[in-house]
């Protein structure tokens, strides 16, 4: 195996997932020489040996023949050898087809319906839609349930099989099935599947003040320079402060939440890695930061993940920013990619993340300062949705969490541009 040091998790459980790996249980494999680390190899050999006994009872006897599919029941048995691990959301197996579109991700553009999946609870889970997706266009919200996919129930399906029917070429269509949670009400959604290019950075000045709504949707290759790029074209333009909006954000490559974040900083950590040894290494700022001393507000949302959250706890702890929305996501490890035989691979937590003070970001996520719900009704805004917008057009919006920002920056003056803001 090749580990790979992608260092992140651009995508939490969701774009893909049925998984393939050449087990050495079909082949014959010398058993009794694997081991793994520490682990002892007579026991490892005695655990494989009870695998390879229950793959043969299965091929025997089971009456359903057409269902005992060799490839389908070794990606099942590979991704429970994953679940046992209990690192729901992270750690996680990838068929070849979920590899390559992982690379497709990382290059900010695939096809699909643009949402990320989880299972949660025994549920489908939407974690985020994406930017100008049509999971997004269709009002598809952090949190909403897949009950069906085409009216096929799906809720007691593994997340391989519910991301292979939601997925698809595109130009096609599927409909989903939603249950919103905060209603209790379902719906039916058609959405035409699209060629999706995910534009890491985004940005507009908010109307009627001198603040800009800087969106940074992804952490894919190059976001570190579009961001410099943004923050020089908003210190140009005479702008005293800055809404980061990293809401539905699932993160990206560790090596872009760090120089991203160096552009706020002057020093210190951007975040603590913690090894399985239980040694902690700092990860330093970068010095030579843009925008080191113009004020910051956070937007934050239960799609705020991975590099989002580095980049949210580290701006924190620094007191740099005031953090504003709902708690994160919660994830919190670096993910190594370790290729196998058959182009398939193991997703695996090898360290974990802390923030700069040490907060566990893992399965926890992180609390903004101030907690401000989205109404029911409402979506977050994009840059490019404010372009020709009006202040009145602003407030209308009912996204109440940038409203809430756009006080915070510039006190002196939203309150008459913008009337019926919450108060502080």
């Amino acid at each position: 195996m090749n580990p790979k040091n992608d260092d992140d998790e651009l995508t939490r459980p969701g774009f893909f997932l049925t998984l393939t790996l050449a087990l050495g249980l079909i082949g014959g494999v010398a058993l009794d020489r694997v081991a793994v680390g520490g682990i002892d190899s007579l026991h490892a050999a005695a655990d494989l040996r009870l695998i390879s006994e229950a793959w043969r009872t299965v091929q025997s006897v089971y009456v359903d023949r057409a269902a005992a599919q060799p490839r389908t029941m070794t990606y099942g048995a590979i991704s429970g050898m994953v679940d046992a691990l209990g690192d729901t959301g992270h750690s996680r197996f990838l068929s070849p087809e979920m590899v390559k579109a992982l690379k497709d991700i990382q290059r900010n553009k695939f096809e699909g319906i643009g949402a990320e999946i989880q299972i949660k609870e025994g549920q489908v889970v939407i974690v985020a839609p994406l930017d100008n997706s049509p999971a997004q266009r269709a009002g598809l919200r952090t949190g909403d349930i897949i009950l069906k996919v085409n009216d096929n129930e799906v809720t007691a399906l593994p997340l391989d099989q519910v991301a292979a029917r939601v997925s698809g070429p595109a130009g096609t269509s599927v409909t989903l099935t939603i249950l919103s949670p905060s209603s209790g009400h379902t719906r039916e959604v058609s959405l035409v599947r699209a060629s999706i290019t995910v534009h890491n950075v985004t940005w507009q000045r908010l109307p009627g003040s001198k603040v800009a709504h800087l969106r940074i949707a992804s952490f894919g290759q190059g976001m570190t320079a579009d961001l410099r790029k943004a923050l020089a074209e908003i210190t140009h333009g005479g702008l005293t402060g800055i809404a980061l909006d990293l809401r539905n954000n699932p993160g990206g490559l560790l090596d872009e939440a760090v120089g991203a974040t160096s552009q706020f900083l002057k020093g210190g950590n951007v975040l603590l890695v913690k090894n399985a040894r239980g040694t902690i290494k700092p990860i330093p700022v970068k010095i030579g930061g843009a925008a080191v001393s113009i004020p910051l507000a956070v937007l934050i949302n239960g799609g705020t993940a991975s590099a989002a959250e580095i980049m949210a706890g580290a701006l924190r702890d620094a007191q740099r920013a005031r953090l504003l929305g709902v708690k994160t996501f919660g994830t919190g490890t670096v993910l190594n990619e370790f290729a196998l035989a058959d182009g398939s691979a193991l997703l695996l937590a090898v360290e974990e993340w802390l923030t700069p003070a040490g907060q566990v970001i893992w399965h926890k996520g992180i609390t903004p300062e101030i907690e401000v719900e989205l109404p029911s009704e409402a979506s977050p805004l994009l840059p490019e949705e404010e372009q020709n917008m009006t202040v009145a057009q602003l407030k209308a919006s009912k996204d109440e969490q940038l409203l809430r920002a756009l006080e915070l920056l510039n006190p002196s003056g939203v309150r008459t541009a913008v009337p019926g803001l919450p108060g502080q």
